[in-house]
Parts: C-alpha cells; sequence; structure tokens
C-alpha cells in the first residue's frame, strides 16, 4: 500500500446497492470506480461475487470415453438385459403353468385350441 492512502472497506449492503445499480444500468463500473475511489478490478469483483449476470463462467471439459469405462458401461446393460430376460423367461414359464393347471381343470387341451384359432 502507498504511504499516505487509506484503506477502506465498504459494507455488503453498499456492495449489493452498487451490484444492482450496475445490473440495471443505472450507473457504470468507471462511475463506481470515480466516485468511490476503487479500483475496476474491486468493483468486477464485486460483481462476480454478488451478481447472477457477472457470475464467471465455469469451464467444462468434453473428454472422449475411455475403453474400460464404455466396457464397464456395456457390461452393465448387459447384465440389465440378461435381467430383463430372466424376467420375462419366470413369466413365460408361470403362464404355461396356468394354461397346463386350466387344461386339466376344464379336461380340455386349451394350448392345443389355442394354436387352431391363430
Amino acid at each position: 500500500m502507498k504511504k499516505g492512502t487509506v484503506r477502506r472497506t465498504f459494507s455488503q449492503e453498499v456492495k449489493l446497492d452498487l451490484v444492482k445499480k450496475i445490473e440495471h444500468g443505472q450507473i457504470r463500473v468507471i462511475d463506481v470506480c470515480k466516485t468511490y475511489e476503487v479500483s475496476d478490478t474491486a468493483v468486477y469483483k464485486w460483481l462476480r461475487k454478488y451478481s447472477d449476470l457477472y457470475k464467471k463462467e465455469t469451464r467444462v471439459v468434453v473428454e472422449h470415453k475411455s475403453i474400460s469405462k464404455k466396457n464397464r458401461e456395456l457390461q452393465d446393460r448387459i447384465k440389465k438385459l440378461e435381467q430383463a430376460l430372466g424376467q420375462k423367461q419366470m413369466r413365460i414359464d408361470y403362464l404355461e403353468k396356468v394354461v397346463e393347471f386350466a387344461s386339466e381343470r376344464s379336461g380340455e387341451d386349451i394350448e392345443k385350441k389355442n394354436k387352431r384359432l391363430s
């Protein structure tokens, strides 16, 4: 800090008020700098901290999927498909038992009747 300069701090309310005025176009950054004798860097820090419009952009890095990650995803997909297949097979077995039971109770072969109708 230079000799003879006084370090000043601004309350959060003052900073928020100035940020809102800048956002609404009522005052410019350079005007705030001159009026309050602060650097433009300080004002831009306030803007990044208190404003949604001046937030520092986040950087998104796009990378190709690694082979091992892709293989892991494919293995997970295979496992889910095998589970679904097992459930469908259990349903088929259950329905075949129901048809067999109904055939025994009625004395007619329901399965052959359905095949002739198709």
